[in-house]
């Protein structure tokens, strides 16, 4: 019985080896191809507590957009928010926080933080972007609203825990970096062994078998030799190929991904780059803030402003209604209108009191107006502190849109004056004629402020034939707020308290006042005197540090916030 040649049986193993190698390869792109995406969800014991933060580095942990399945009991919501906001927000709140993902993917990271048992509902804050609602159920696609970071909040209504059951399904590592190579080399392998299976037949002591010389025998012998060297170096080569590129695959899969620790070096620079409203929130916030004041005014009742107006404007509105209930032709403040807005202005700096501005130009409103609104801690939403018609003529300074600094009051580094500097210098000139501030802070042909203040305040003086008569302008510090503008200078704003001041020369001399100061007083006329107190809204340019610029009044206006008798 004649046996199989040595070399068609390697020629034969050569084929079947390439084709369990090509096999494998396919397969990888088929049968044992990875799924698109994997699903991590919260353990089942996770300990209670009111709110839940989803970190913002799980958003960019694979890729892609995350999708979140959160189920609980009655009414719940997902806020997104800054990670310095959310933070902000919880403060000392017990909560948990979803941090990461385990090794196999199929449980989510959760960390406990021990806290105060109940928080109030964080349902309506302004800090969040957007907020989605859901009762039972909720399937939400986490895709960043702007650059930047972004955290998820997720309670109840701040004292029941937070919705529990909680799923996040990732895109997949799907690529196949074995395939290929063993795909190629799965066919060079069957090539190699046909083409062995092919070679001319020779005996294997190497003498002659009736075809030729034996001299011919061995050189066919040493040319198949030479030619089965080439081959198996061929092979070899196909085989270093593919482990170096399957090497340099993995190496690539198992580089580091970019750092998304919030306490790495780019993080801290993006959010504190991050202006502290976007667009969407400040209209949303705006037009709040427009139906609180116009559901105040129509009824005249400041018990509706309280939500959303407050500081100066609050007790502007509060006196200027109870004078009207009394004073029909009496002026009612101007009303706060969004439909039209002009400009905003936004702040980069992050830590609170936060402050912010927006010029509107609302139906019936003569000039533009300057609204100041001020968030004065996390849990509390922004309120109307302030309203300025701008001054006739005045051009609003140019404010970097995407976000602006804010300076102390008493911080003059690049200005021709501080803040403080700023609205002293107003004070005086609005208190005296001759004040040493009369060239360097002017305003318009056209905006009248300082000149009839002047005016009126010498034409008291001067028909006061019963009474002595003085006038104070003092700067309520706490109220002062800087703005950096895009020329280097700054828009300053803040409230001054105008005090007018009467008694009587004589005694038994009278001094009477008018029907609105009297709605507050309780009276018209006085013997022993009157104090009469104005809230005065101011907004002022200052230029930069080397200017010959005057400063420049942009905005102004007053209301009677007190009337008494001595």
């Amino acid at each position: 019985m004649i046996g199989v040649p040595l070399r068609l049986k390697t020629a034969v193993a050569l084929v079947l080896l390439g084709l369990l190698t090509l096999l494998a390869g396919i397969g990888q792109r088929t049968i044992w191809a990875p799924s698109e995406t994997f699903t991590a969800s919260a353990p089942a014991d996770a300990q209670a507590a009111p709110l839940t933060v989803i970190d913002e580095k799980l958003r960019t942990l694979h890729g892609g957009t995350v999708k979140i399945t959160v189920e609980g009991d009655g009414n719940f919501l997902l806020a997104a928010g800054r990670p310095d906001d959310v933070d902000a927000w919880v403060g000392q709140t017990a909560h948990n926080t979803v941090t990461g993902v385990s090794e196999d993917g199929k449980s989510l990271q959760v960390e406990h933080a021990d806290g105060e048992a109940t928080s109030p509902s964080p349902a309506g804050s302004d800090l969040w972007v957007s907020t989605e609602n859901a009762s039972g159920e909720l399937e939400y696609s986490w895709t960043p609203p702007a650059d930047g970071d972004w955290t998820l909040l997720l309670a109840a209504d701040g004292t029941q825990p937070a919705p529990a059951s909680i799923s996040m399904t990732f895109p997949n590592d799907t690529s196949t970096p074995w395939a290929i190579p063993l795909m190629v080399l799965g066919s060079l392998l069957i090539l190699g062994g046909i083409a062995l299976a092919l070679l001319p037949a020779r005996k294997g002591d190497g003498e002659g078998d009736g075809q030729g010389s034996g001299f011919a025998q061995r050189a066919r012998v040493r040319a198949e030799a030479r030619s089965s060297s080439r081959l198996g170096m061929v092979a070899a080569g196909v085989v270093t190929v593919a482990v170096v590129a399957g090497a340099g695959t993995a190496a690539t899969a198992a580089s580091p991904a970019p750092s998304s620790d919030p306490a790495g070096s780019a993080a801290p620079q993006q959010q504190a780059a991050s202006p502290v409203l976007l667009d969407a929130q400040f209209r949303r916030i705006l037009e709040q803030v427009s139906s609180a004041a116009d559901a105040g005014d129509a009824a005249k009742d400041a018990a509706k402003l309280a939500e959303r107006v407050g500081g100066t404007e609050l007790e502007v509105r509060t006196q200027n209604y109870k004078i009207r209930s009394q004073v029909a032709s009496y002026e009612a403040r101007m009303p706060v209108r969004s439909t039209k807005l002009l400009t905003t202005v936004v702040t980069k700096d992050r830590e609170w009191p936060r402050s912010v501005l927006a010029v509107t130009q609302g139906d019936g409103n003569v000039v533009p107006q300057l609204l100041t609104l001020v968030q004065a801690s996390p849990r509390e939403n922004y309120k109307l502190v302030e309203t300025n018609p701008l001054q006739p003529g005045t051009t609003f300074p140019t404010i970097n849109r995407d976000g602006t600094e804010t300076l102390a009051p008493a911080d003059k580094n690049g200005l021709l004056y501080s803040g403080e500097e700023a609205m002293a210098g107003l004070a005086d000139r609005l208190t005296t004629a001759d004040s040493a501030f009369k060239d360097r802070l002017v305003e318009g042909e056209s905006s009248p402020y300082i000149a009839d203040t002047l005016s009126y305040q010498a034409e008291v003086v001067k028909a006061g034939e019963n009474g002595n008569f003085s006038f104070t302008h003092k700067v309520v510090p706490e109220s002062t707020v800087v703005f950096r503008t895009a020329d280097g200078g700054a828009l300053v704003l803040g409230r001054i308290n105008f005090g007018f001041e009467g008694t009587p020369k004589a005694a038994g001399d009278k001094l009477t006042i008018g029907d609105d100061a009297a709605a507050l007083a309780g009276g018209k006329e006085t013997t022993t005197g009157m104090v009469l107190s104005f809230a005065e809204s101011m907004a002022v340019y200052v230029p930069p540090a080397g200017s010959s610029d005057p400063m420049k009044l942009v905005a102004a206006t007053r209301g009677l916030v007190g009337a008494t008798f001595k």
